[in-house]
């Protein structure tokens, strides 16, 4: 391509996009969104997002009017989401008889709501730009501010759905990701989408194209140098392990259809069992099992069935260390009637059940329903019986012999940025963070490298190493940089024995000021906005 094809390409194809009018600009907008997608895990095709929001901005350029900027964003977002998140109706199959009238809601419906963000920010982006009369330059960096103050909002409201985080792009990308700790997801993908979004400007035909590459080219050197800085941050790593723990994670690869058949609970669970016992039991430390992996209900120092199965599965935790595993709790309110909790419990090898913990962010529609009240008898949620699971009180620090105090996490809790530690109890900050899951529910999906790369970014985040046990998989240990120390894949049936490496020192910025981070971050970024405005640097 010549010097004069390279200088018109971007004004020519701008310029068509902007004449993009009814269904061909939307449908443009939604082949945008779904491109984004496979920037995230566990395609990374991170460059396509210096296509995809370009192209997102360019179609918003020609939009007359506020509503037409809310449904290109709408648009964009809706063909992200679906391809995104199909694999949710993955889980509907395990009996599809049952709740087949939920498919359309969870392939297009939760899309679609979730879309209203994007929607809302585009609509945002379009008042402040006209009312502002900004340039190329300040519109990309604005929209990067509401793409990110919009991410947050759905990360929060209504319970909050913090999935495929522009941010997550990143971590295959060990230098880069290190910039968690600074400023966490959110973060990242506000640096993220403002970079991606610069090259907007190669559209501008008043200016030449050496005026228009030139912040595109700054916005890749921000990256350099956050990569400079991540590059340090993990050479001063010692890449320690805590002395004298030793961990089993045990993944059985049990079929969602048959984890609670009632003729294969119990072969499931020697199955489980034999798998904690192979070769090397003697060397470990601590054996742990995924979420619910004993398909029975427990009761916290009750008597009876629940007594003899602790005794049962108690055998196989190692001396002086303990078994821990997910199990469903049945419990009692302060007024006596029965509840239900999705939880962790260790136990010794005498059978004792010497601590537990009850999952205390439960996923609508999955563990309960919301505004049960309101819909008609004989609706369940997917993962539950007639009756809802109950939240557990909060993040919390456990202590058991031989190791160092964690941080329990079950399943979705995970990925929720900056909600995953528990506050200052007294008792010093927890030194890793455990994640029980059972991601059989969505078969070999893109859900499963979705939800274990979201785990890793919390390692960083937190300063602290996860270690991950997934029914199916993926089961691994993430130490405190984002580094993988062990893992085994989907749908491996096996066991891995691994070191548990040490915490950082000091718990990272981010670590101490969650968000706040976040919004110091926003403001600079806001500042540049209207500092490029009030100059005139590539201003209309």
């Amino acid at each position: 391509m010549t010097t004069l094809d390279a200088q018109t390409f971007g004004p020519r194809f701008a310029g068509r996009l902007g004449m993009l009018t009814g269904w061909r600009r939307y449908a443009a907008a939604m082949l945008a969104g779904a491109v984004a997608t496979l920037a995230l895990p566990p395609f990374h095709l991170i460059p396509l997002l210096w296509l995809s929001f370009p192209v997102l901005l360019w179609l918003m350029a020609g939009a007359e009017k506020p509503k037409q900027s809310f449904w290109i964003g709408w648009c964009f977002a809706f063909g992200h989401h679906v391809p995104g998140l199909y694999w949710i109706s993955v889980a509907l199959f395990v009996d599809i008889g049952r709740f087949w009238f939920m498919l359309p809601p969870a392939v297009l419906g939760l899309p679609a709501v979730l879309a209203l963000f994007a929607g809302l920010g585009c609509l945002v982006h379009h008042l402040l730009v006209r009312r502002f009369d900004l340039g190329s330059l300040s519109s990309a960096l604005l929209f990067a501010l509401c793409w990110v103050a919009m991410e947050w909002i759905r990360g929060h409201a209504f319970t909050g759905f913090p999935w495929n985080l522009i941010g997550y792009v990143w971590m295959p990308v060990l230098p880069v990701l290190q910039s968690l700790s600074l400023v966490g997801t959110y973060g990242l993908s506000l640096v993220t989408v403002a970079v991606a979004a610069l090259p907007v400007l190669l559209g501008d035909a008043k200016r030449p194209l050496g005026h228009t590459i030139r912040p595109a080219l700054a916005g890749l050197g921000v990256l350099v140098l956050l990569a400079g800085w991540g590059g340090w941050r993990l050479a001063a790593d010692g890449q320690g392990t805590v002395p004298g723990v030793m961990l089993r994670l045990v993944q059985p690869n049990i079929d969602q259809s048959l984890k609670w058949a009632a003729g294969a609970k119990l072969a499931n669970l020697r199955k489980t069992i034999a798998l904690s016992a192979a070769e090397g039991w003697e060397n470990v430390t601590h054996v742990i099992w995924p979420e619910t992996a004993i398909p029975y209900f427990m009761q916290v120092g009750g008597a009876g069935e629940s007594q003899v199965l602790a005794q049962s599965v108690g055998r196989i935790a190692p001396p002086q260390g303990a078994l821990i595993t997910g199990v469903p709790r049945l419990g009692q309110d302060g007024e006596g009637r029965e509840r239900y909790y999705n939880s962790l419990m260790a136990i010794t090898a005498d059978g004792t059940i010497t601590a537990s913990f009850d999952k205390f962010h439960l996923v609508p529609f999955g563990e309960y329903l919301p505004l049960r009240d309101w819909l008609p008898d004989g609706i369940n949620a997917v993962a539950a019986s007639a009756a809802d699971f109950t939240p557990g009180p909060g993040p919390r620090g456990l202590h058991l012999a031989g190791l160092p105090a964690f941080s329990p996490l079950i399943c979705y809790e995970v990925i929720f940025p900056a909600a995953v530690m528990p506050g200052d109890d007294g008792m010093g900050r927890p030194r890793w963070m455990l994640n029980l899951t059972n991601d059989a529910w969505y078969g070999r999906s893109t859900g499963p490298y979705q939800h274990f790369a979201i785990t890793a970014a919390r390692a960083v985040e937190e300063g602290v190493p996860i270690v991950r046990a997934a029914n199916t998989g993926i089961s691994g240990v993430v130490d405190a940089y984002g580094r993988v120390t062990a893992r085994l894949g989907l749908g491996v049936e096996g066991h891995i024995d691994a070191a548990l490496p040490e915490a950082t020192a000091k718990p990272p910025l981010y670590a101490r000021f969650g968000d706040w981070m976040l919004l110091g971050l926003m403001a600079l970024v806001g500042g540049l906005v209207i500092l490029f405005r009030r100059h005139g640097y590539l201003q209309k």
